[in-house]
């Protein structure tokens, strides 16, 4: 009987000692006896906005520093549209940490979205002179990685060419075709053909541009010997009004 007893106070005396703490740690009491009252943002940002990282922090601080979620700030900074990755960290007395690092756009996707550098697409609002320095990537969702990869193909292949590449394309049926900087697009079909075709036009292309300073608009190169071009229209001439006198 009496050794019962004693269990019961000792069960009683360590519940005692340790509600408290527990009670801390948890947030259900002494929250505001320790709050966290700063927060501290590490990161070069061009796109991230700091009023959006309060806004996702603040509802997480109620607790106050001892029963403050990590994980969970760190979740919703992570949600945020511009940021590719963040850590939290906790300095006493007060403080929250954050080391964001920021999205690097590569490319637009399907006119809608954007690629990061690390490769995933996203949603994020991006303004129109920014936009207008990616290229704009096109093509099914599931061959992302594909499209990426033609796309750098490409650019290697025309590099010391006056033809830029801003865009490339791949349809349902697996065509694939480039566009310039210049607006010019260029029709290659299917990728298992498209290095000799476009070495079959590289190597003609200087003669081709020959007496053309302004580009071609359009090319085919789905020919089996050789290739169609299309050239702009020339403006039409100015109208000259004549009066007669009689």
């Amino acid at each position: 009987m009496r050794g019962s007893v004693r269990l019961v106070a000792w069960c009683l005396a360590i519940a005692l000692v340790a509600l408290p703490v527990v009670g801390v740690l948890h947030g259900w009491f002494a929250a505001g006896r320790w709050p966290v009252t700063r927060l501290t943002v590490q990161g070069e940002f061009r796109h991230v906005n700091m009023d959006e990282i309060r806004a996702a922090v603040l509802p997480r601080l109620g607790k106050g520093f001892f029963a403050l979620n990590l994980d969970s700030v760190q979740q919703a900074v992570a949600a945020l549209p511009w940021v590719e990755s963040v850590e939290a960290r906790k300095r006493w007395p007060d403080t929250l940490q954050l080391r964001v690092i920021e999205r690097q756009p590569f490319a637009r996707w399907n006119d809608k979205q954007l690629i990061s550098r690390q490769g995933k697409v996203f949603d994020a609002p991006i303004g129109a002179a920014d936009a207008a320095t990616l290229p704009d990537l096109e093509g099914p969702d599931d061959r992302l990685a594909e499209v990426v990869s033609f796309y750098a193909d490409v650019r290697k292949a025309f590099a010391g060419t006056r033809l830029a590449i801003d865009g490339v394309a791949l349809t349902a049926r697996g065509s694939w075709s480039v566009t310039t900087a210049s607006g010019a697009r260029i029709v290659i079909g299917d990728r298992d053909l498209a290095g000799a075709r476009l070495r079959r036009f590289l190597d003609v292309y200087p003669q081709l541009m020959a007496g053309h300073d302004e580009g071609f608009v359009y090319a085919d190169l789905r020919y089996t010997n050789g290739f169609a071009v299309r050239w702009p229209q020339p403006a039409p001439a100015a109208k000259t009004n004549v009066t007669r006198r009689s």
